[in-house]
């Protein structure tokens, strides 16, 4: 798995804060990382995905981690869509420093109204966008973590 496997790739900072005591970067700061190249695919201006009075919610993150991520640096975060639901859009995710790969993992956010707090369909021009950045069907697959 590279970060060419993907459509969009995002570049983050790696802040001396985001450490733990072990030296590298806390498991933590993993969900971090990719909750930002996620949202910035969800505001994207061209994917015009949710409408006045709606936002998305996390409802399921799932993080394999497999390799430490270092300070100082960068890290670059690979995102594509994964599932489009009625509601939901499901993300693949992966994270990588100097082009190894440190973690990759899923989440999935559902479109909520703002007023009743309760998911809300995808219009189907959204989900029409979406399908640019979706998985190939016969991508590549998540490698199993090393034991």
């Amino acid at each position: 798995m590279q970060a060419s496997d993907f459509p969009i790739v995002t570049t983050d900072k790696v802040r001396y804060n985001d450490t733990d005591r072990q030296g590298h970067v806390n498991n933590a700061v993993f969900a971090t990382f990719m909750e930002l190249a996620r949202v910035e695919v969800l505001e994207r201006p061209e994917l015009a995905l949710s409408e006045a009075g709606t936002s998305f919610v996390l409802a399921r993150l799932a993080i394999d981690y497999r390799a430490e991520i270092h300070w100082p640096g960068e890290v670059q975060i690979a995102t594509r869509v994964g599932q489009v639901g009625r509601s939901s859009i499901a993300f693949e995710q992966a994270i990588f420093q100097h082009g190894q790969l440190c973690g990759h993992g899923q989440s999935v956010v559902v479109l909520v109204d703002g007023q009743t707090k309760r998911s809300r369909p995808l219009s189907e021009a959204a989900r029409d966008r979406l399908e640019r950045h979706r998985a190939p069907a016969d991508g590549p697959e998540h490698e199993p973590a090393p034991r």
